[in-house]
């Protein structure tokens, strides 16, 4: 069988040289960089998946802000209803104290002017703010919700009934607020009104006891309303574990996707040097002898 040979190695080796070059330098990116793929052309398909896989991870990551925010603001809505029930519970206290019989005229009167206190603290807690917001307003958010007549005690509510919600995650919605109508001036027990019951009845001396059980129920149904808040900070501690996960599980994707095998990676980079060296090695030869009969000798 007859042998062709090429008398003309050189551009042959060339070409081989430039690929063991290129393998070389892919070898070299991925140990360097710790990824498969690199640029679009390794895998166009990866890259793809792995643009989907940033927008989601990024619009996690807004969620979990949005989660924060509302989580620290609900709460100071939390612990301000907490201050709001032990100021009612203090009313229940010392009005059931002015109910006694026994009590003279100035006791009564003393303790109408520390029910009076506990309303304006409760006012005060009706008007908190947070981050500069009002949080029993409704969505008049810039309007101070609560006003009080200091000699009667008759509360004047300037907010709106409105409420709002936030999206905790795709699909997953929660409601942002109780309008202060709704947790102060509620028609089964209002905490003004049943205040200002509380105060007429010691100053007057009159159906007192009446006046303690609207304050006990106005208690209830701020306790009941408050409850509003202990779920929606149950739901946004499940949406935070849930979207943490997904974070977890989009970021084993990516490297499932173009993450490198180090020591595959430095396998490869060991080859590519190897066959890069000698590649060099003999096309230095070749360029060295004379002909190509040279270099079969």
């Amino acid at each position: 069988m007859a042998i062709r040979l090429n008398p003309d190695l050189l551009p042959g080796l060339l070409v081989s040289i430039q690929s063991s070059r290129q393998n070389l330098d892919t070898a070299t990116l991925q140990l360097s960089t710790g990824k498969k793929v690199n640029a679009l052309g390794d895998d166009p398909a990866a890259v793809s998946q792995l643009v989907r896989n940033h927008d989601q991870a990024a619009q996690d990551d807004q969620f979990l802000r949005n989660q924060s925010t509302l989580q620290s603001q609900f709460q100071v809505a939390d612990s301000t209803l907490s201050n709001v029930v032990q100021a009612l519970t203090r009313a229940i206290s010392i009005g059931t104290e002015g109910a006694n019989g026994t009590l003279n005229n100035g006791d009564r009167q003393a303790i109408a002017g520390e029910v009076q206190g506990l309303a304006n603290q409760i006012l005060s807690l009706a008007n908190t703010t947070y981050q500069g917001s009002f949080l029993f307003s409704g969505t008049a958010v810039t309007t101070q919700p609560f006003s009080l007549n200091q000699a009667t005690l008759a509360a004047t509510y300037n907010g709106n009934g409105n409420t709002a919600s936030v999206q905790l995650s795709n699909g997953n919605v929660i409601g942002d607020n109780v309008p202060g109508s709704q947790l102060f001036q509620n028609g089964s027990g209002s905490v003004f009104g049943a205040l200002q019951s509380l105060y007429s009845a010691l100053q007057s001396n009159t159906n007192i006891g009446a006046a303690v059980a609207q304050v006990q129920n106005a208690l209830t149904q701020v306790s009941t309303q408050r409850v509003f808040y202990g779920n929606a900070l149950n739901q946004i501690n499940l949406s935070e574990n849930f979207l943490n996960q997904d974070k977890v599980n989009l970021s084993s994707q990516e490297n499932a996707l173009i993450g490198a095998d180090p020591v595959k990676a430095a396998s490869d980079l060991s080859q590519a040097q190897s066959a890069y060296q000698a590649e060099l090695a003999a096309t230095a030869r070749v360029l060295n002898l004379p002909s190509l009969l040279s270099f079969l000798q």
